[in-house]
């Protein structure tokens, strides 16, 4: 009997430290890639502009001072007022806290009002579309015979929460941006971050969508709607549920950590006054 009470605070250490383990096959990425030859998304999306998006203009030709004319300023800020300057020479990605960039903003109706060409609309295009697009009215218009004409992105972006290492909304700078690129934006999950339930929910014109994502299964990751994240959307990467019992009010659970110190506190307690009093015994 004596043995057994002895044995007993290390079989419950034991447990405690098994019941803990996170198994490779929960952490590990795309775990199904030894028999696949090639992994392709099932869903071509591009990035497509919506009300409310906004974009940043160019519009370049071989004279400085016609092009300047569908060019909006952006504007340096300086001690005691504003200073404007031309954008002919300027890109998004020389864009920086000290500067505010002049863009144009999709209405309600999908249209943009552009410098002497008016309204066009551009709600439901692509990047390289809207620019074809601009340019083909430039030309159409007599008004510049060989413009350059360049779209950049502006306020499109995703959130990222839950258990990742730094939650936030991010920046998306190209027409095709992955799950893959909004997670490590965000410093990538933790270890407690539940790779087989990532939520992604998405604002349609049909309403609301929300998608699961497994990231253990390639073939599910690549088939799915979500793979391509769009502007607006919300990733979300639900906790273990290891994660989830440590976050409760004491976290004091029978699969919990704490749960099986208590115990194997107590086995040692109980141990040490019946060996104590066998001792008197004797």
């Amino acid at each position: 009997m004596v043995r057994l009470f002895k044995a007993l605070p290390i079989l419950l250490l034991g447990v405690m430290l098994f019941s803990s383990c996170n198994p490779q096959k929960n952490v590990t990425y795309i775990q199904d890639t030894e028999n696949m030859m090639k992994l392709r998304a099932s869903y071509e999306q591009n990035i497509v502009l919506k009300p409310e998006d906004q974009v940043f203009i160019i519009v370049s030709c071989r004279d400085p001072q016609i092009s300047a004319m569908f060019n909006l300023p952006y504007y340096t800020n300086r001690i005691g007022g504003v200073e404007s300057f031309s954008s002919s020479n300027f890109t998004i990605n020389s864009y920086s806290s000290a500067n505010s960039v002049v863009g144009y903003t999709v209405d309600n109706e999908g249209n943009i009002d552009f410098p002497i060409l008016g309204k066009i609309p551009v709600a439901g295009l692509r990047r390289q579309e809207v620019a074809e697009l601009v340019k083909q009215k430039l030309i159409e218009s007599n008004q510049i015979k060989d413009p350059v004409v360049t779209v950049e992105y502006m306020n499109l972006g995703v959130a990222v929460l839950g258990e990742v290492a730094r939650p936030g909304r991010f920046r998306i700078d190209r027409d095709h941006f992955s799950i893959f690129d909004a997670l490590s934006m965000a410093g990538d999950l933790n270890i407690n971050g539940k790779r087989q339930n990532i939520t992604v929910l998405r604002h349609t014109l049909d309403g609301d969508q929300v998608y699961k994502v497994d990231l253990t299964s390639g073939k599910e990751i690549y088939k799915s709607p979500a793979f391509y994240i769009q502007q607006g959307d919300v990733v979300y990467v639900a906790p273990t549920s290891k994660r989830a019992r440590e976050s409760s009010v004491n976290g004091n659970t029978i699969r919990s950590a704490s749960f099986w110190v208590s115990i194997a506190s107590l086995a040692t307690s109980v141990t040490s006054v019946v060996v104590l009093v066998q001792s008197k015994n004797k």
